[in-house]
């Protein structure tokens, strides 16, 4: 177990972003983990409005009920939770601790880790609307457990929307997961590129927003955003020539990934047959992830 003085991503927000496929449900699994084999308090907020399965991946029983539920609902159906497109306000209420939830809104697996479901867009019928209002709950919710400051592991949809609309500006660390495709090269470097103008200070597109103050919120927003780095990790790599393919591309526009996960059969059974993630095959692979993380916030870290 890490001690308390090497707890340096305590606290923090990691959004695990990738296009569809590459993997990043299956990331967010093992880092959680490994973060609670570290001695971290870990939370795993699935923001992910159409993929189901994480709760299974975690060796729990059935998902929890939404916190879209918990916040009345979306506005399209009559709720009170709005689109940050629309409507960039803070969502109310937004700071809880876990013993504020009923125990319907949550779930704790085996291993400690904490399960929050944002929502899920699939079951609301033809003409729900967007899941505009999910991706407000991914990027305001925090929940601490008693006297604890976890680790929030934000599983995001899969693609690039949800960062469009600003959930990533809650955000300490992005983790892009690059699988072998060049889509998925494409969206790491978008994904770099947008951050470097967020903090550069370029402002939202605002054009839409016929109220000034929604404007001044939108523009706020981005403004404070505390966003450190975009990292890189490669993921279902075959061989070494296909991981060394990956890192001249990305190197292209200056990245360079922070670990490589190789290709893992027993992985893709798992989320097959709806059972517990296990990744053994990629365990030290995941060790010197979250070691490279760990340095990267203690670089971050004041002295």
């Amino acid at each position: 177990m890490a001690n308390e003085g090497r707890k340096v991503l305590r606290g923090t927000r990691i959004g695990i972003v990738g296009k569809g496929g590459s993997g990043k449900s299956t990331f967010t699994v093992l880092m959680a983990r490994e973060l609670r084999t570290r001695g971290y308090d870990v939370c795993i907020l699935d923001a992910d409005s159409t993929n189901v399965g994480l709760h299974e991946a975690l060796d729990i029983e059935k998902p929890p009920t939404s916190m879209i539920d918990y916040y009345g609902g979306m506005v399209f159906s009559g709720g009170r939770v709005t689109c940050p497109v629309d409507d960039p306000t803070p969502l109310p209420d937004a700071e809880l601790r876990l013993t504020d939830l009923d125990s319907d809104f949550y779930a704790i697996n085996p291993q400690g880790i904490v399960l929050l479901t944002a929502g899920k867009i699939g079951d609301l019928g033809p003409g729900a609307g967007c899941d505009g209002p999910i991706n407000k709950i991914a990027r305001d919710l925090r929940v601490e457990a008693d006297d604890s400051s976890s680790v929030t592991l934000v599983d995001f949809k899969a693609g690039f929307e949800d960062s469009a609309r600003g959930a990533v500006t809650s955000l300490d660390w992005i983790v892009v997961i690059v699988d072998p495709t060049k889509a998925a090269i494409r969206m790491a470097i978008h994904m770099k590129q947008m951050v470097e103008q967020i903090k550069a200070g370029i402002p939202p597109a605002t054009k839409h927003l016929e109220n000034p103050e929604l404007v001044a919120f939108a523009e706020k927003i981005f403004g404070e955003s505390k966003i450190e780095d975009v990292l890189v990790v490669l993921n279902k790599i075959k061989d070494e020539n296909m991981e060394r393919y990956l890192r001249e591309e990305l190197s292209k526009a200056d990245i360079e990934p922070i670990g490589a996960l190789q290709e893992d059969p027993a992985i893709t059974l798992n989320w097959l047959e709806g059972s517990q993630l296990e990744g053994l095959g990629v365990h030290g692979n995941m060790q010197d992830i979250i070691g490279t993380l760990e340095e990267f916030a203690r670089e971050q870290s004041p002295a």
